[in-house]
């Protein structure tokens, strides 16, 4: 069977430079083989037009945003683009890039990209890259809290315009965006110039991971740590918007009982699901040897991984939480409801 194939999901705010980074990424040696879907949402598109010299697989989607009524239409240009390619129809791209509208909200793409089985088994997503405007994104930030999900959610961060803005502003505005999103690393450009190798490879998938690459995956000491006794104390925030956003890890010493977490993660998903951006964890199950892997985001748990080994001699169950409108206390209650008495049923027998 052939590999998946990898998806970047490239997000962003209105006039954030997503078109003027996709295009001098398509010029780099390690994106020659990519396919690109253009998400464009107005009565004359024109971003398909500036790629077309990069990329020679352009698809545009223009009847509406990805993350509303074009969702089965994404996945019917995904699996057109598999079939053509399939029949050298088109280029033999090996990689896709999603360039959503400005107002996109990323969570129910992903959700698209991992809940319809034939997508699933043709692509995997690789990364979120969300750009945020170096000179506008702070008031961005404030005004508009699609930019603070699009932030939320990403792997990536990139800030454009750096060269337009003094130091001391760019740095805040990245100060600030690690506090929304710890675990994104944030990367500066000017004109739109990133080393690919710095965006791509973000996700964990089927290849006996190394723990320098699961380490980078889940990011868990970036996070506020929330131990199992543990209150939660929210650090301070610069905006309403801000704190409409919370991050914190929450971990386990002792193994836990796989199916009592899944149970938990599931009441999680019914209660809550579209305020859970995202969660990732690394899971020591009770009774196995190998660790798990879960992913989140909203109503979606992607399938479980089992890596063929512990990344280090740290075997602690590490969840971490990048939620909306939803506090710890939330999160724990149903938890603790699931795993609690299967611990002290344990501990008793």
């Amino acid at each position: 069977m052939m590999a998946a194939i990898p998806i970047t999901l490239l997000t962003g705010y209105l006039g954030s430079g997503k078109t003027t980074l996709l295009s001098r990424l398509l010029k780099h040696p390690a994106l020659v083989d990519t396919a690109v879907l253009v998400n464009e949402f107005g009565e004359i598109a024109l971003d398909h037009q500036l790629l077309y010299s990069a990329s020679e697989t352009v698809v545009l989607l223009d009847r509406g945003c990805l993350c509303c009524a074009l969702r089965s239409d994404l996945a019917e240009q995904l699996d057109d683009l598999y079939t053509r390619r399939m029949r050298k129809e088109v280029p033999p791209f090996k990689r896709v890039v999603i360039e959503t509208t400005g107002l996109a909200d990323p969570a129910p793409i992903l959700q698209t990209l991992v809940a319809e089985p034939m997508l699933a088994a043709l692509y995997r997503l690789d990364a979120v890259v969300t750009t945020v405007d170096g000179e506008l994104g702070g008031r961005t930030l404030d005004a508009h809290f699609e930019s603070i999900k699009q932030a939320a959610i990403a792997d990536r961060l990139v800030v454009t315009k750096s060269d337009r803005v003094q130091d001391a502003a760019l740095s805040a505005l990245e100060q600030r965006l690690r506090q929304i999103n710890p675990a994104a690393p944030v990367l500066r450009a000017i004109n739109g110039e990133v080393p690919p190798e710095a965006l791509l490879g973000a996700a964990l998938h089927d290849r006996g991971e190394k723990r320098a690459h699961i380490e980078q995956w889940l990011m868990s000491q970036r996070y506020p740590s929330v131990g199992v006794q543990s209150l939660f104390a929210a650090g301070a925030a610069e905006s309403v918007h801000d704190r409409r956003i919370r991050s914190f890890a929450l971990t386990y010493d002792a193994p836990v009982s796989g199916a009592a977490l899944w149970q938990g993660l599931e009441r999680l998903i019914d209660r809550h699901g579209e305020k859970l951006l995202r969660i990732k964890g690394i899971v020591n199950a009770q009774g196995q040897t190998q660790p798990k892997v879960i992913h989140i985001v909203q109503h979606v748990l992607y399938p479980v991984q089992t890596l063929p080994q512990w990344p280090d001699d740290d075997r602690r169950t590490r969840l971490v939480f990048i939620l909306r409108d939803l506090d710890l206390q939330d999160v724990r209650a149903v938890l603790d409801d699931c795993l609690i008495p299967t611990a002290t049923a344990n501990s008793a027998g």
